[in-house]
């Protein structure tokens, strides 16, 4: 039970992330209000010094806790600066005014610098915001002075000794997340097995949702590796045995989801989402061979669950010996080729699980092994023996002036926040703040105008919500003041614990516990928070309108840019991997391969403008949703060719083949003229089709197949990422035209 609740827990929030981050800034609040209140001061102070304290805590974003301390202890005196800046001029407004302006172009401009710059400005602009809802004068800035100190105090001890979160430690969870997440998915591939044609729908969406998921986990750990490991050979290794286990549960689901189809299951079925089920028939095999699969695959999914300490015995040996045997061709059971080919898949996924083991958990009893486990095994060390981590990553260009992000984003909010700051003391002379609050939040982590605009709704909706929620709950509270702290701790857990699934219920928890705020600072009414929202509408659309007006980067345009930046990636994955499998050198692909993945991450989130459901324009949504849904199919081939590439140096049934250079020239050039027009509207490039890559895979006139079992595996992803290549021209408005005669 307790490891079910643990694996439960991991799956759902990777690396215990949310709940760090909620329960550290629920702790740095808490003992803030303690001493403070041990201290005698006033509401005010309390409320200043549980605001600081929050943004103390959630502004540090570096992933070792040296360059964390450091960042926390600069912090401070920014902090201290800038409440004493806001007091000074509080009287002065127009000085007031522009100084707070030149502080938000500063704080964006900062960011530049890295997680320490984006931090600093971030506790600049957020101290100077919380000096304005205090209305700090400066008589108090002493007391505001030992607050914040306190505050930072808080943090620090919270951060360091009660909750604290070494690198090395999220790694570890993030590991055993992705575990969970691999159980999760293959007990869901272990449905399709009985799934009829009412239920496949549903078990389909659960299949891509599950493999997104694992995909997702993957590259949180991709993102960790290196600070998380004690040297880069282990980074190297763990990420190789990742990557291998990832590709062979999605190809496993695959196979499955072909056995259950009368033809062989299009890769982009797992991927875009709403695709239609193929047509299932009965179960794809006899009765016996059927609950042979369905052992198997809870077998398989105990290997991966089964803790490290319960690892051990002859059970466990005799489960992962019968599955490794099913990469012998003598040893799979007599079925259909299609069921043949889940065993197979079968065997694969199990290898790929005791090579995670064997990263993660260190060496593995030997003592039972069968003689297709020893072989295993051996092609593992011997993998990992050849594992070369000296390379270092190239230097990436940066822009300049202008064209650089931080500086055309600091320009766009600065004018954003002038148009919030005169449109908002026209509303509010007294909270006039909260329009520039939003114009501020909505340029965070975007960086086209449609991500500001689907960020500016969905800050809308959430306060709207918010503020209903906030009558409730200042009626409940009333003049309790510990109380209305307790539920504000309790809203600020919330909020940090769904920020990363829901900007709408992150601004609903935070306008709910600005409700309570504004109860204990005996200034709550319903006018108040009508005001509120008011001034959070005019917050977005004058960031909106700075976003369109200054210095503009068009969704179309950004999508553009990393759309070849994907297809960029995609062309240097496909071409390293097939030189290699054709005898050529070797080359760092899995980094490559990852590379891609993170190119594909930023166009996804990049398209959520498009694909948003309040978007007006379906069809232009549908088409966004296909190609993300074509690029991801291309993807996964291009992985799933790089690991068998990877493999080549150290697996005897895998050999070079030169002829697979002519296999894939067609699919490179093809790449290459899509991202030509993608850069280019006028260019004249046109995507050329041809005989498909499967009549390779034909036996010659004697009936003897031309490639071998592996070399085939490899055309057949050629053949895929061929067709998925072909299928991108036609949304993207690229000729295709068949080969001269």
């Amino acid at each position: 039970m307790r490891t079910r609740l643990r694996d439960h827990a991991a799956a759902s929030d990777p690396g215990l992330l949310r709940l760090t981050a909620g329960l550290r800034t629920v702790g740095a609040i808490a003992l803030t209000l303690a001493v403070l209140a041990l201290s005698g001061v006033d509401v005010k102070h309390l409320v200043a010094g549980a605001m600081t304290a929050m943004v103390a805590t959630f502004a540090i974003r570096e992933k070792e806790l040296g360059p964390q301390a450091v960042t926390l202890a600069l912090g401070l005196p920014v902090a201290l600066a800038s409440v004493s800046l806001s007091s000074l001029l509080a009287s002065r407004v127009v000085v007031g005014d522009a100084v707070f302006v030149v502080l938000i172009f500063s704080a964006v401009f900062v960011r530049r610098f890295g997680d320490r710059g984006t931090a600093l400005g971030l506790i600049g602009f957020q101290v100077y915001f919380v000096s304005l809802f205090v209305d700090a004068k400066v008589s108090g800035l002493p007391g505001l002075w030992a607050a914040i100190a306190v505050a930072f105090a808080s943090s620090a001890v919270v951060r360091f000794a009660v909750v604290p979160a070494t690198p090395a430690r999220i790694l570890r969870r993030l590991r055993q997340a992705f575990r969970a997440r691999l159980g999760r998915l293959i007990a869901t591939q272990a449905e399709l097995l009985d799934a009829g044609p009412d239920d496949i729908e549903k078990v389909l969406e659960r299949l891509r949702d599950g493999t997104a998921r694992l995909h997702e986990t993957a590259l949180m750990i991709q993102s960790r590796l290196e600070e998380g490991t004690p040297d880069a050979s282990t980074a190297r290794l763990v990420q190789r045995r990742v990557a291998d286990a990832e590709i062979a549960a999605e190809r496993l689901g695959l196979l499955l989801l072909t056995a259950r189809s009368a033809e062989r299951a299009d890769t982009l079925t797992l991927h875009l989402p709403g695709a239609p089920a193929p047509s299932v028939g009965r179960s794809p095999a006899p009765g016996e061979a059927t609950e042979i699969l369905r052992r198997d695959l809870g077998a398989l999914r105990a290997l991966v669950l089964r803790p490290p300490a319960e690892a051990r015995g002859t059970a466990l040996s005799h489960l992962r010996n019968r599955l490794l045997g099913y990469r012998d061709e003598e040893n799979l059971p007599e079925a259909t080729p299609a069921v043949q080919d889940v065993f197979r898949g079968i065997g694969e996924s199990a290898r790929a699980v005791m090579g995670l083991r064997m990263a993660l958990d260190g060496p593995q009893d030997e003592s039972d092994d069968s003689p297709a486990t020893a072989r295993s095994r051996e092609e593992l060390d011997a993998e990992d023996a050849a594992i070369d981590a000296g390379e270092e990553a190239a230097a990436e260009e940066t822009e300049t002036g202008l064209r650089r992000p931080t500086t055309r984003a600091a320009v766009q909010v600065a004018v954003g926040s002038s148009l919030a700051i005169v449109g908002g003391e026209l509303l509010s002379t007294q909270r006039w703040y909260w329009a520039v609050l939003t114009c501020w939040i909505v340029f965070i982590n975007t960086a086209s105008t449609g991500e500001i605009l689907v960020k500016g709704y969905r800050r809308v909706l959430g306060t709207v919500l918010g503020v209903v929620a906030g009558i409730v709950l200042a009626g409940v509270a009333g003049n309790h003041t510990w109380t209305a702290f307790a539920l504000v701790l309790v809203l600020i857990f919330a909020m940090f614990y769904t920020a990363p699934l829901s900007y709408t219920l992150m601004s609903f928890f935070v306008t709910a516990m600005l409700g309570l705020l504004y109860t204990l600072l005996h200034t709550y009414s319903m006018s108040v928070l009508l005001l509120r929202v008011e001034e959070t509408v005019l917050g977005a659309v004058c960031g909106i309108v700075a976003a369109a007006l200054v210095l503009p980067i068009r969704t179309d345009r950004r999508t553009n840019e990393l759309l070849g930046t994907v297809l960029d990636r995609l062309t240097d994955v496909t071409e390293g991997a097939v030189d290699q499998l054709s005898g050529g050198t070797a080359a760092d692909l899995l980094d490559t391969a990852r590379e891609l993945d993170q190119a594909l991450g930023d166009l996804r989130a990049a398209t959520q403008p498009l694909t948003h459901p309040i978007t007006p324009l379906r069809t232009r949504r549908d088409t966004a949703q296909y190609v993300v849904a074509l690029l991801e199919t291309c993807a996964y081939h291009a992985r799933s060719l790089a690991a068998t590439a990877e493999l080549l140096p150290t697996h005897p049934s895998i050999a070079a083949d030169p002829r697979l250079r002519g296999a894939v020239r067609r699919t490179v050039r093809n790449i290459g003229a899509i991202a030509a027009r993608v850069a280019d509207d006028d260019a004249r490039t046109e995507v050329e089709t041809g005989p498909s890559i499967a009549s390779l895979l034909e036996p010659d006139a004697g009936g003897t197949p031309r490639y071998g079992r592996i070399t085939g595996r490899v055309l057949r992803h050629l053949e895929r990422l061929d067709e998925a290549v072909v299928g991108l021209a036609r949304p993207l408005d690229v000729p295709v035209r068949a080969p001269k005669r």
